[in-house]
């Protein structure tokens, strides 16, 4: 169903729920959260013991969601702990294993791999979950949708391309192929949509590039990215709309949480949480306090569709301000102003400065010469310094413009950040690249 507001058309994959009034969406919650509490006492050995020690010994304790903001938080650490003791899944699982039908990981970038299960049930609201990202970016049966990664035990993809199908889209895989056959395989199959990081977005647009193959002007309308910040950085965005001629559009979510969050085409609106499908809450991620509605803090999550391994007041990590003013789209779901702002364990302090990685990508990205970089974070008389790594465009030959260039970025860090930074050139191509997670920032022994 869609919507003109102005020249946009505003799809929507639930328009009754996406349009709910507060009241009837904190109802909804409400009922799949005490409906869900009590599945999961009863089956999860791990929510068992855990409530049980934090004084839970009857369900019946939960009655509204006030009581929910009693229970205990959960931390990744802890479920994998849990794995880790009771090999390989885990006392999280409220279903006989024999029900599943599938098995991913999260993406191992910050520790051990937590393995996460779903039956045929919990896989289909995952899809449903992506269905509002799509239908949020006004993706529909009419188009191609080509998915630019591996398909590996990294979960976010695999829903995605499932979920292409349930709207009725054209879903083309583009595993198993080098980046300028995957530039091929959009050209030729006329594709509308591309989905895959926002790092990746900017790779194929650089050997797009070198083979002078015109992406701007190409089939491609719409760029959706997840599995990293990044779309969410304006710099990065507009440079991902730039090369592309598209529009650009985050996405978020996680492996153990689910689909979280989707843009809509009311940009620069924030991330629409699926309130639907999850209980949301900000902390402080010192005193683990909630904060009111507004103030930044750290994002805890309860999927509310998940009952083969759920999660309840999951610390993401990730740093939001929520927005709860109903969008120009018409949506009522909470915003995520600015998307993701940062991790909490992604911090770093130079010369008494609080510095996010995104902060710093987004001066870089502002600078269109600066193909790719690294952040190399050392320490130097007890003092933690940064060295960014800089690689430039074939394009910049002189010596003398490679060295403005990286004057420019120091003074842009210096004068937006306050932050010192000393700045290496490197030679072109001696940089890793990522279609997966980036890992740009380096703490250097």
């Amino acid at each position: 169903m869609s919507t003109r507001i102005g020249v946009i058309m505003h799809t929507y994959f639930d328009e009754t729920i996406e349009k709910s009034d507060r009241a009837s969406i904190r109802d909804l919650q409400s009922k799949k959260l005490i409906a869900l509490f009590h599945k999961v006492y009863k089956h999860s050995r791990f929510y068992h013991r855990k409530w049980k020690s934090a004084g839970v010994i009857d369900p019946s304790q939960l009655r509204s969601t006030e009581d929910y903001f009693h229970l205990p938080l959960t931390t990744k650490n802890e479920l994998v702990q849990d794995q880790e003791k009771d090999p390989p899944f885990g006392t999280n699982l409220c279903i006989p294993l024999t029900d599943c039908v599938r098995m991913h990981q999260t993406s191992g970038t910050t520790g051990r791999p937590l393995r996460m299960l779903d039956t045929s049930e919990s896989w289909g609201w995952w899809l449903r979950c992506w269905s509002f990202v799509f239908k949020g970016a006004g993706v529909g049966a009419d188009d191609r949708i080509y998915m630019a990664f591996s398909f590996g035990p990294f979960i976010g993809f695999w829903s995605a391309f499932e979920a292409a199908e349930k709207i009725g889209a054209l879903a083309i895989p583009g595993g198993g192929l080098q980046t300028r056959a995957r530039l091929q395989a959009i050209t030729e199959n006329e594709a509308t949509v591309l989905v895959c990081t926002p790092t990746y977005a900017l790779r194929l647009a650089e050997v797009a590039a070198e083979y002078s193959i015109d992406i701007a002007n190409s089939s491609i309308k719409r760029v959706i990215c997840a599995g990293e910040p990044g779309a969410n950085i304006p710099s990065t965005k507009k440079r991902i709309e730039d090369c592309w001629g598209a529009k650009c559009f985050d996405h978020t979510g996680m492996t153990e949480v689910g689909p979280t969050g989707f843009e809509c085409e009311s940009q620069p609106a924030g991330i629409h949480l699926i309130e639907s499908e999850f209980l949301i809450e900000v902390i402080d991620p010192i005193t683990e306090k909630p904060l009111p509605e507004g103030e930044k803090g750290e994002l805890v999550i309860t999927n509310l569709g998940r009952y083969s391994m759920p999660v309840f007041r999951y610390r993401t990590g990730d740093l939001v301000k929520l927005n709860p003013a109903p969008c120009d789209c018409g949506r009522t779901f909470i915003r995520a102003d600015g998307g993701i702002l940062g991790r909490v364990d992604d911090m770093f302090v130079v010369r008494g400065i609080n510095v996010f990685p995104s902060a710093i990508e987004n001066i870089i990205r502002n600078h269109p010469h600066v193909a790719e970089f690294r952040v190399e974070i050392f320490k130097e008389r007890e003092m933690n310094e940064i060295n960014i790594k800089l690689e430039l465009n074939p394009s910049v030959q002189s010596p003398d413009i490679a060295s403005k260039i990286a004057q420019s970025v120091v003074e842009d860090l210096q004068a937006r950040l306050m932050l010192s930074a000393k700045t290496t050139i490197v030679p072109c191509g001696s940089l890793p690249r990522f279609d997966m997670k980036a890992k740009r920032c380096i703490i250097c022994d």
